[in-house]
């Protein structure tokens, strides 16, 4: 939570500590350790600003009705020196809390101080997080469900370095097994198909256009000289020559995104390096293996999920082996102490597999959380626009960022849960009025600038106001304002807790319509000097905060639209 924030609750919890610890020295109640109570926000703040349950917590302790203990309580309570104003009792006796024009002051002051640290937290205490997510396979172009996991694997990343973690992102190259096997196969096809007839692509090879566009380029570098090589030799060649263009093809497209990876980690480096082997060694040891009809399987069901080959009877091992080598290496080889996967809903029975793997290897599979993503429907003139991804004609990243701007893209992917489903509307995303959310919140931003520039060119710039300047900010309008601004760090902790940087969308909307709601009713040009400074700083402290949500999300904050 803020700094001023933070104090604000301190304070209460000291006044009622001090006024049990009165009561139990007065003799009203028995000396009992006290134990916690909570300190909450009431969902209406006319209610008050906190509300506390110490009284009904206490009521077994001290043998006393919570509401005859709320007014022992009250009675001693002291607010000099604090944030808090006043208090009532409410119900059966909880204590609602009120804050004081000085709260609402410093949490002003704290913004414009902060700048574009606020919000940020030590929440997570540095704790090393690898966060995965997109690792599309690279043998085509990213599709829209790589879109989504993109805008939503790297916004929670900045949410999480935020919250105060060490995060870095990765992505993981498949550039083994039978995808690539796949690949190939279908490269070689359309090879050959370039020097020979009757050669036909099998239903469930890939029908891209860009395996196409690699063969003749493939064709034109090399002409005929691999047609009458080894299927083998041929295929390797072609992977060698396709693979790394495609590689360099999604890191150019999602730098363009504007995600940038501190890792791009090759599923072949396991294999290379011994560790696939390695595990398979390791699980062999754990005694949870055992050999049925020639394969090696391992005893899920001890672990409460299912039995599953880790080594087919033909000597290779099914591609969960790799999957568990990758996520011992990052959870004990690389030392992270937490690794995310952002992954498609599609991996739900694979989740449990991979967790009671790490279990038989000794890790705490609790280190491992995945985040499952839901589809994303793309709706264009109330119509879902459908395609085949098989047909070669898949809606990619690329085609959607030439549809929609990229500001668009990554703030509606975030705009609903990740388990949630998502129609991405094409026509509101490229719509500039208020109905389109990120127009809006951007718009809000434009509109505190031109403020700001419009008194700077009448002779009016702002200054650092006093406190007594910031506790004129006492209209309904101003101080919903302030309590939202307040919110932030909290609401970045829980966006990091919960895995959803939704939350962090939900925010910049309400504040941008809370400052709407404050310009409208509160005058900032023509007010006396002390309200006049006032409201600009709270139209300052506006826009910081919205510039630092949006730059958590990666979208631009333009200050003229």
């Amino acid at each position: 939570m803020s700094k001023i924030v933070s104090i604000a609750k301190e304070q209460i919890e000291k006044i009622i500590y001090d006024a049990a610890n009165s009561a139990i020295a007065d003799g009203v109640f028995a000396p009992t350790e006290l134990g916690a109570f909570k300190i909450e926000t009431p969902s209406n703040r006319e209610h008050g600003d906190y509300a506390v349950n110490a009284a009904m917590v206490w009521s077994k302790a001290f043998r006393n009705a919570p509401r005859k203990i709320a007014e022992e309580l009250t009675a001693r309570f002291d607010f000099s020196n604090s944030y808090i104003k006043s208090c009532e009792i409410a119900g059966p006796g909880f204590i609602n809390f009120f804050l004081g024009d000085k709260y609402y002051a410093d949490i002003v002051s704290d913004v414009v101080s902060s700048g574009e640290e606020y919000g940020r937290s030590d929440f997570g205490q540095g704790k090393k997080v690898l966060l995965e997510f997109v690792s599309a396979n690279p043998t085509g172009p990213m599709h829209i469900g790589n879109a989504r996991g993109g805008a939503l694997g790297d916004c929670l990343a900045s949410v999480m370095d935020a919250a105060g973690y060490y995060v870095e992102r990765e992505f993981y190259i498949n550039d083994a097994g039978n995808q690539i096997n796949k690949f190939g196969l279908s490269l070689d096809l359309r090879y050959l198909q370039l020097y020979k007839e009757g050669i036909e692509m099998p239903e469930d090879s890939y029908h891209g256009a860009d395996i196409i566009a690699h063969a003749e380029a493939f064709s034109k570098l090399y002409g005929d000289k691999y047609v009458n090589e080894t299927e083998e030799v041929r295929r390797k060649a072609l992977v060698e020559f396709a693979l790394p263009k495609n590689i360099e093809a999604l890191r150019y497209d999602l730098q363009k995104y504007r995600i940038e990876y501190n890792t791009w980690f090759k599923e072949s480096s396991l294999h290379n390096s011994g560790e696939t082997a390695k595990i398979i060694d390791l699980l062999k040891q754990s005694g949870h293996t055992y050999t049925k009809e020639d394969a090696l399987w391992f005893k899920g069901s001890d672990f409460d999920s299912e039995d599953f080959v880790l080594v087919r009877s033909n000597g290779v091992p099914t591609y969960v082996v790799p999957d568990i080598a990758y996520h011992y290496n990052k959870l004990v080889t690389r030392g992270f102490d937490k690794a995310i996967d952002v992954l498609g809903a599609d991996h739900h029975g694979y989740v449990p597999r991979l967790k009671a793997a790490l279990t038989a290897l000794g890790v705490d599979a609790t280190k491992l959380d995945v985040l499952l993503m839901q589809m994303v429907r793309l709706v264009k003139d109330g119509e879902v626009i459908k395609a085949s991804k098989r047909s070669g004609k898949a809606i990619t990243l690329v085609t959607l960022l030439d549809e929609v701007p990229i500001d668009a893209a990554r703030f509606f992917f975030n705009l609903r849960e990740p388990n949630s489903h998502f129609d991405f509307d094409l026509d509101l995303a490229v719509e500039e009025s208020n109905k389109n959310p990120v127009y809006y919140v951007q718009y809000a931003c434009a509109r505190i600038c031109s403020i700001m520039r419009n008194l700077e060119g009448e002779g009016v710039t702002r200054r650092t106001c006093s406190e007594n300047e910031l506790a004129l900010l006492t209209a309904p309008e101003e101080r919903e304002l302030i309590l939202h601004i307040a919110a932030l760090t909290d609401e970045i902790i829980a966006s990091a807790k919960a895995y959803d940087p939704a939350k962090m969308t939900h925010y910049a909307v309400e504040l941008a319509t809370k400052f709407h709601k404050f310009y409208n009713a509160c005058r900032v040009k023509g007010e006396a000097e002390g309200l006049l400074q006032a409201r600009l700083n709270l139209c300052f402290a506006t826009v910081t905060v919205i510039k630092n949500v949006l730059s958590m999300l990666k979208i631009n904050a333009p200050e003229s639209m």
